[in-house]
């Protein structure tokens, strides 16, 4: 494929984890790469360890939730850089809780980053693709909800479902002027996130994978890469799953 070279990128959550891991690929195939993350302290640490390896970076601060920090956002970046080609869609929270223990607050809260975040940093993003007739938007969705369930993951599971039902129409509404919309669907990802589980709970979930091991946020990079590149102007609205074969096994 042709390297992103001049294109702009716009990763939120992109300080750690799995949004790292996007924007460090994206910006290691040419990419100029906007770090958008709630902690601005973080995605600057996370765009300078980038501009280290002498690639396109920079960190900025930006709340999914707030719609006013959003659009500042796109015009921080609209005013550098005068455009924006890809966004991925990525920040989100994933707070294990059961049925028992979910709040009205902590519902909305999950609901809001995870759902309403997406919404808002498209929503605002597209102005500028839409001017330009190209753009390619990927969603940060996981199996967990669309395919597969956990337990204490429920609302997690309702918001990764509900992203790709807002995919299928956006994509319907976006297709007929050059922008795309796709999401990767990750399994089980090598992040501090994973980490805090109980190493029961770890060991259980390795040994679901075909693979044998966990995914690495470049892995789910990699996918992300694919779906945003000028190669792929001929799918959208569709999913990738990036999860080493762990839904396949039957009787898993």
């Amino acid at each position: 494929m042709q390297p992103l070279t001049a294109q702009v990128a716009v990763v939120t959550g992109g300080a750690r984890g799995v949004g790292f891991g996007i924007a460090s690929v994206l910006a290691a195939e040419g990419a100029r790469v906007v770090l958008a993350d709630v902690d601005g302290d973080a995605a600057a640490d996370a765009a300078s360890s980038l501009r280290e390896r002498r690639l396109d970076a920079v960190g900025m601060r930006a709340d999914v939730t707030d719609s006013g920090s959003v659009d500042e956002l796109v015009s921080d970046v609209e005013g550098d850089y005068g455009r924006i080609d890809i966004v991925a869609a990525n920040a989100g929270i994933y707070p294990p809780l059961t049925l028992e223990q979910l709040t009205d607050a902590e519902l909305q809260r999950v609901l809001d980053v995870n759902v309403g975040g997406a919404i808002r940093t498209i929503r605002a993003c597209l102005p500028t693709m839409l001017a330009r007739r190209y753009g390619r938007i990927v969603l940060t969705s996981s199996i967990t909800g669309p395919i597969t369930g956990q337990v204490g993951f429920a609302a997690y599971g309702a918001t990764k479902a509900a992203m790709l039902g807002f995919m299928r129409s956006a994509a319907v509404e976006l297709a007929p002027n050059g922008v795309t919309v796709n999401a990767v669907l990750p399994g089980n990802v090598e992040t501090p996130g994973f980490f805090d589980l109980s190493g029961e709970h770890q060991q259980r979930m390795l040994a679901a994978i075909p693979i044998g091991r966990l995914a690495t946020p470049e892995d789910v990079g990699w996918a992300v890469r694919f779906l945003a590149s000028p190669e792929a102007a001929y799918v959208t609205g569709q999913t990738l799953v990036v999860d080493g074969g762990q839904v396949l096994p039957e009787g898993a």
